[in-house]
């Protein structure tokens, strides 16, 4: 009788040899029955083997990585005697992204789906995040060039299209699938046992999908000086006359940004870098840009306190060994997020979280209890609506039938939308080393690419992150008008394995800033600078 198996998708392997480095890794972390094919980047194992966390143990020091584990295929309930007798196949805690998602890929699978939402349905993304915040940066913008409207008009357009999308996108969609929306407050009361508002329902699986919510740091005076964060900022109709924001990554950029377009006198104040998970380059090319446009950015920056001083808002703090006093209007908080955890019963119901309270799941969206999956914001997984979104859909695949969907993270997107935007996908260089690769990287100023000269902005740059050997692309970081658009050729690039040569080589139309990734890649080889337009 054939010995059930593993599949294995293996990263790094470029020759002969590396598969037999990585056949012996896995052996001796305890995998028998090992084949592998280096070219295809995959294995067989045995099933029932080590982890996967087990066998990148083994693999540690080497630039070879298992990225995915796929045991053979088998029912998710044969082990559960109850399923088809209660009260729903699935109930959702939450009405987001992930929420949605799941709602609807369970209906189309045939499932009896409830989801349970105590406060606004629709989520973070419509109601307080994405959308809301994207319609104030294009009205900002729109005013920082012509002078036209003011915030209190931005506020408004920003609140119509709040409405529409959500009755389009989250309400009506009730109806369309068929699946209940019961308002109430959730917590779990076992592993298919779910109490809203005093009413307790069963349910074959459970979907964690509550989000997340601004964090705010224990800085002293803080609470009594009062603060704005990402939420409530977007409420105001007069711009602040002097606005300090604490917190220089996404969310403190683009709200930042957003305010100093209608006129506030705006100062970041960051503990790490600007942009500090993005590439270094990245970072002091923004905060070049800030400084240029006539912002004050305090980098390696700790508030320590604020205090009032009259009608004034003092913060006060050091820079390495120098201290900084900041007098403001208002304060906007912009350091973290935080999953909304708290009274959903996780530690009675079993589920395990991070010291963040974030809901640990594996590949699969499955929780430490089988029965219950999560997705979105309030996992360990990367704060985006779009993974939301894919997890939700996984998530009910997985819960409600055979299946075995997982989210690849190798080529994730993120973008942040300032002026220039942010956009990166695939790994930074400092990721790809700590994954074990040799990497190399070129970095090309944007006054190598004409779409910016004819913009009459060069301020900016393409980084492209390539593995030694293979010079497979592993990862790309953009700073420049329309950079959110142009990383969807690197997310497509990243998945198909294109090495440099291949983006070097590939049509790119002149004059579009997606020109800048077949310049950067034919860095790697020449000086781009001594090219004619276009050349090859």
């Amino acid at each position: 009788m054939e010995m059930d198996a593993a599949e294995l998708e293996i990263s790094g392997m470029t020759c002969a040899d590396c598969a037999e480095h990585v056949r012996a890794a896995l052996e001796r972390a305890g995998a028998r029955a090992v084949s592998i094919d280096w070219r295809r980047g995959r294995g067989r194992i045995a099933a029932g083997g080590p982890s996967q966390m087990e066998m990148n143990e083994a693999l540690a020091g080497t630039r070879y990585r298992v990225q995915r584990v796929t045991e053979p295929s088998a029912s998710a309930w044969p082990q559960d005697p109850g399923r088809g007798t209660r009260d729903y196949e699935l109930v959702i805690l939450g009405s987001g992204s992930a929420a949605f998602a799941a709602a609807i890929r369970g209906r189309d699978l045939g499932a009896r789906v409830l989801m349970a939402e105590h406060q606004t349905i629709g989520g973070t993304c419509v109601n307080i995040g994405c959308v809301p915040s994207k319609s104030l940066l294009v009205s900002s913008e729109r005013h920082r060039i012509s002078g036209v409207g003011s915030l209190a008009q931005g506020a408004s357009v920003k609140s119509a299209l709040v409405e529409q999308l959500r009755q389009q996108k989250y309400i009506d969609l009730v109806g369309v699938y068929g699946f209940e929306l019961r308002p109430g407050r959730a917590r779990l009361l076992g592993a298919h046992t779910v109490q809203v508002d005093g009413e307790a329902v069963s349910a074959d699986a459970i979907l964690i999908a509550t989000g997340a919510r601004p964090a705010v740091p224990p800085i002293q005076g803080l609470d009594q000086a009062g603060f704005l964060t990402s939420t409530s900022a977007l409420e105001l109709t007069e711009p602040p006359g002097r606005l300090a924001v604490i917190g220089a990554g996404a969310i403190g950029l683009e709200l930042g940004q957003m305010f100093a377009g209608y006129g506030s006198q705006v100062t970041f104040i960051e503990l790490l870098r600007v942009a500090p998970f993005d590439e270094p380059e990245i970072s002091e090319a923004m905060r070049g840009i800030l400084e240029q446009d006539g912002r004050v950015v305090l980098e390696g920056a700790r508030t320590e306190r604020v205090r009032l001083d009259g009608a004034e808002k003092v913060l006060e703090g050091t820079v390495g060994s120098e201290r900084f006093e900041v007098r403001v209007d208002e304060i906007l908080v912009a350091t973290s997020r935080i999953p909304n955890t708290e009274g959903l019963g996780l530690e009675a119901a079993g589920v395990q979280t991070d010291r963040r309270g974030a809901v640990i799941v594996d590949e699969r969206q499955r929780t430490t209890v089988p029965s219950i999956y999560a997705a979105g914001d309030v996992t360990i997984q990367p704060q985006f609506v779009y993974v939301a979104a894919a997890g939700g859909a996984a998530a009910a695949e997985n819960a409600l039938g055979d299946g075995d969907r997982r989210l690849d993270f190798s080529n994730l997107p993120r973008i942040i939308f300032t002026t220039p935007q942010i956009a990166s996908a695939g790994l930074t260089e400092q990721q790809a080393r700590e994954q074990g690769f040799e990497v190399q990287t070129s970095v090309l100023a944007l006054e190598a690419i004409p779409r910016a000269l004819v913009n009459g902005d060069a301020r900016g740059l393409f980084k492209l992150v390539a593995e030694t050997g293979s010079r497979r692309l592993l990862g790309a970081s953009i700073i420049a008008e329309a950079a959110g658009e142009v990383i969807q050729s690197v997310v497509l690039a990243i998945k198909a394995g294109m090495t440099i040569d291949d983006l070097a080589a590939t049509w790119a139309p002149y004059l579009t800033m997606a020109e800048g990734l077949k310049l950067t890649a034919q860095t790697f080889g020449r000086d781009v600078a001594k090219l004619s337009c276009c050349a090859a």
